[in-house]
């Protein structure tokens, strides 16, 4: 236990704070304002319709840097003394992801119609909305490549200055636009806040190496798509099928409940997001390094279950907290319009209780490298949650969604804990195989 809090002292809190804190802090306020603009502006009929649109977004992204990011800042910082070998992790990193955003793009802009059925049905016509988001997608790429590059050389201080300033310039926008324009002025923002990002990043390169002379055809390297592979399986999964998946479920809730009751849901699920952040920063910091230097059993059983001392009792503190004060919550965040979001509540923070400590299992499949383990658990994480939500809110309204989120990963946690049972509970002595 108390090597664990020292590992935190020196290596994670200290660096949270400096890398993290700020930005993080930045977007839950920004995240705030944003939310109580509009449920004050829009209600929760738009802010289901705004829902659908982020995941969207979120998904696209997804496809358009195919989850480059974290690949191309591990193999920049291997490699960033190898002037031959950095030009390959950067030549093939820019080409696939220039290639992957053009093309959905292209899909997206030409089947705006056919995309907009599907996000707000057809009795709403926000075509131009997808089409705008389209035409801002690649400065999106541009910038989370250019962010990436500066992570890889460890620009640390710079980014938090770049992702802050980031951050009040989204926020200043997106208010200004709901409250000019509504619903219209929510989706615009969503669509364009992301890639606004790309003007204070160049404006911030300036002056600095020059990173464009590494990127050329001659150097992109099968050899180099390879090793990208598993981190784009990684985002094929988590970040353009799970997104989909939340937009079939809020679907499922406006087509059998209302598109009101899909409102009250998606303020929930943004309530919930708020009070993660911070622990899964921490946890990001903490557990893919951590687990990543661990070779034996006993050292990988010491941080789980001493994770689960110290963190699970704040964890049991902090949810009560919130769910003795989600009135007070509702109103700060929200309005009174959406005072039926209580009855939410117990079956959410349940659900993010449990997530939580599954998520801290599932970061030894990552920092193993068992991606074959993580793509599987995932998927049928994601087909539990879409089933279960459907099961649920046919018997039980809105709030079955919520009951869905606690039962899916409770079986979800109870999958990992049969996976990494000799890992947690027996055969203390033998090294953790790697894939």
């Amino acid at each position: 236990m108390k090597k664990l809090v020292a590992y935190i002292n020196k290596k994670v809190l200290v660096r949270a704070f400096n890398l993290h804190t700020a930005t993080v802090i930045t977007k839950i306020i920004a995240g705030i304002l944003t939310t109580k603009f509009i449920a004050v502006f829009i209600g929760p009929e738009g802010m289901a319709l705004i829902g659908n649109l982020r995941s969207f977004l979120t998904s696209v992204q997804s496809f358009a840097t195919v989850g480059l990011y974290r690949g191309l800042v591990k193999y920049i910082k291997r490699y960033k003394n190898d002037a031959v070998d950095l030009s390959k992790t950067i030549s093939t990193g820019y080409y696939i992801g220039f290639i992957a955003t053009a093309l959905i793009c292209m899909l997206s802009y030409f089947n705006a119609e056919a995309i907009n059925d599907f996000l707000f049905s057809e009795k709403y016509d926000f075509i131009y909305v997808i089409r705008i988001l389209a035409l801002a997608l690649p400065f999106y790429s541009l910038n989370l490549f250019s962010y990436s590059i500066m992570n890889g050389f460890e620009k640390y201080r710079f980014l938090m200055i770049i992702n802050i300033i980031g951050q009040v310039m989204g926020l200043l926008v997106t208010l200004l636009l709901i409250w000019q324009n509504n619903i219209d002025g929510a989706l615009i923002a969503v669509v364009i806040s992301p890639s606004l990002m790309f003007l204070i990043t160049l404006v911030g390169i300036f002056g600095r190496p020059n990173f464009l002379g590494e990127i050329k055809v001659s150097r992109i390297d099968l050899e180099w798509f390879r090793k990208f592979m598993p981190f784009t399986i990684m985002a094929i999964i988590t970040g353009i099928i799970f997104p989909l998946v939340i937009i079939a479920i809020r679907n499922y809730i406006i087509s059998s409940e209302g598109l009101k009751d899909a409102g009250f849901w998606e303020a929930m699920n943004r309530i919930s997001t708020y009070y993660l952040l911070f622990v899964n920063s921490i946890m990001a910091l903490y557990f893919l390094p951590r687990f990543s230097e661990i070779r034996s059993k006993t050292e990988f059983r010491k941080e789980v279950f001493g994770f689960y001392k110290t963190i699970v009792p704040i964890l049991l503190i902090g949810g009560s907290l919130i769910f003795l004060l989600r009135p007070f919550i509702i109103s700060l965040l929200l309005s009174d319009e959406f005072r039926l979001v209580e009855e939410l509540f117990i079956w959410q923070l349940s659900g993010d209780f449990v997530k939580v400590l599954s998520v801290v299992l599932a970061y030894q499949f990552i920092a193993k490298n068992k991606f074959w383990h993580f793509i599987i658990t995932e998927g049928i994480l994601l087909l539990m949650l879409y089933f279960t939500s459907v099961y649920f809110v046919d018997n039980y309204g809105v709030k079955g969604a919520n009951i869905a989120h606690l039962v899916s990963h409770s079986l979800y946690f109870i999958i990992l804990l049969l996976i990494l049972g000799a890992s947690l509970f027996g055969g203390m002595t033998k090294k953790l195989k790697t894939d």
